[in-house]
């Protein structure tokens, strides 16, 4: 049995962005998916299945179409990750600001006293 690809992988390549882009719009059909890129439907198929794989679009049969529906709640894993980082830098630049601030205020005392001889 192949490993389940990850969220990470899907949103890896900008088509597969794109498409995530479009389906959270609306469901859509694989036919109408192709007509919005330059690539073949077999290529898109491609991308629809690693999305599939992942979780990130669900697909359903509605008559002779299958429709790709969007799972954004699988994007919650990078969120998450991206978070941790979010909150590092936070902090890092939360401290930069704290010094320049007092480097301002150095500045700013420094050429409020007048000079004497």
């Amino acid at each position: 049995m192949e490993a389940r690809r990850d969220v990470f992988q899907a949103i890896a390549d900008p088509t597969r962005r794109q498409i995530i882009g479009m389906l959270a719009q609306q469901p859509l059909n694989l036919n109408t998916l192709s007509d919005n890129f330059d690539m073949s439907r077999q290529a898109i198929s491609l991308h629809i299945k690693i999305l599939n794989e992942c979780g990130l679009v669900s697909i359903r049969q509605q008559g002779r179409e299958r429709y790709c529906d969007v799972q954004l709640e699988q994007l919650n894993e990078v969120s998450a990750w991206v978070e941790q980082y979010r909150k590092f830098w936070d902090k890092k630049l939360d401290a930069l600001e704290l010094y320049l601030d007092g480097l301002q205020k150095k500045k700013k005392s420094k050429k409020a006293k007048p000079k004497t001889r």
